[in-house]
């Protein structure tokens, strides 16, 4: 069932755990991870940018595609934008069916992205979409944005933000990045600052670039809080390894036979992670009273 992501994140914040949130740029990415969430009976979050939306992962046919698979499973799943940046392709989501929205004010001055983000949560809001917004800025990672401290959140600027804007989730910078890093690094996190926001600001936290930050942080990073976890590149990497191990140990496979490699590929990856992060078996007993988006 197709849901807000604000239903989907309160419950985990309420019972302290960790929800995967996967960029999806097509079908097999899709279909692998909401079945194999469904699997686990762990809730889901299917999420792409305006980026891939434009290069491949095409809002017009992937929204009926995540609907129409929501609709067969019994888990809560919701479909969110991932870095929205622009108005225009926010609020054409927001009125197309997408259960969140990010708005990703992060570059912005501080004023300016506490009354942009307000004005979107307004907006968002009266459609029964919710919103996530990032305080502080969660960079790249061979820039090496993990290791400086100026760009992390901080927790008496962020209780102001959530209590002006009424956002629903925000995104902190305690260390991760985006992308991959430098080969071995595994990023060390600010978790004392993480035990402080989550204090301060008692609501859902989101963990940007979620790829490469080792199991064990990952692990730490939700028993303090966080409960949403951004997964891009790791997810992409388990689709690129699924086809070739396929395709090397039989050249001969054709194109669906691949495809089918992949999802399956995309779907042992979900399927390990949503362990990790504590997902796993919650809708089997957790109590789900969601309003369903149709």
């Amino acid at each position: 069932m197709l849901v807000s992501m604000k239903a989907i994140l309160d419950d985990a914040h309420k019972h302290n755990y960790g929800v995967m949130a996967m960029n999806s740029i097509n079908m097999e990415m899709v279909r692998g991870g909401i079945l194999s969430a469904a699997s686990e009976n762990s809730p889901i979050i299917i999420q792409f940018g305006p980026g891939q939306m434009k290069k491949h992962a095409h809002k017009e046919e992937m929204l009926p595609l995540i609907q129409q698979l929501a609709k067969r499973v019994h888990i809560p799943v919701a479909l969110n934008l991932d870095h929205g940046m622009d108005f225009e392709t926010i609020v054409d989501c927001i009125n197309s069916g997408f259960t969140n929205v990010m708005f990703d004010g992060s570059s912005l001055s501080y004023e300016d992205n506490l009354t942009k983000t307000e004005i979107i949560c307004n907006l968002a809001h009266a459609k029964g979409c919710s919103v996530e917004a990032e305080l502080g800025h969660v960079g790249q990672a061979l820039s090496e944005d993990d290791q400086n401290t100026d760009l992390y959140t901080d927790p008496a600027k962020a209780l102001e933000f959530v209590q002006y804007t009424n956002v629903d989730a925000l995104a902190v910078a305690i260390g991760t990045a985006h992308g991959n890093y430098p080969k071995g690094k595994i990023p060390r996190l600010d978790f004392d600052r993480l035990k402080e926001l989550k204090a301060t600001l008692d609501m859902p936290l989101v963990l940007h670039g979620g790829s490469g930050a080792g199991e064990e942080n990952l692990r730490k990073a939700v028993a303090l809080g966080i409960n949403k976890i951004n997964v891009a590149t790791d997810a992409f990497e388990a689709a690129k390894k699924a086809l070739l191990h396929a395709y090397d140990n039989d050249p001969s496979l054709d194109y669906l036979q691949l495809s089918m490699e992949t999802e399956k590929g995309i779907a042992n990856f979900v399927k390990q992670f949503v362990h990790v992060i504590g997902s796993a078996g919650r809708c089997s007993f957790t109590p789900f009273d969601f309003e369903v988006h149709e």
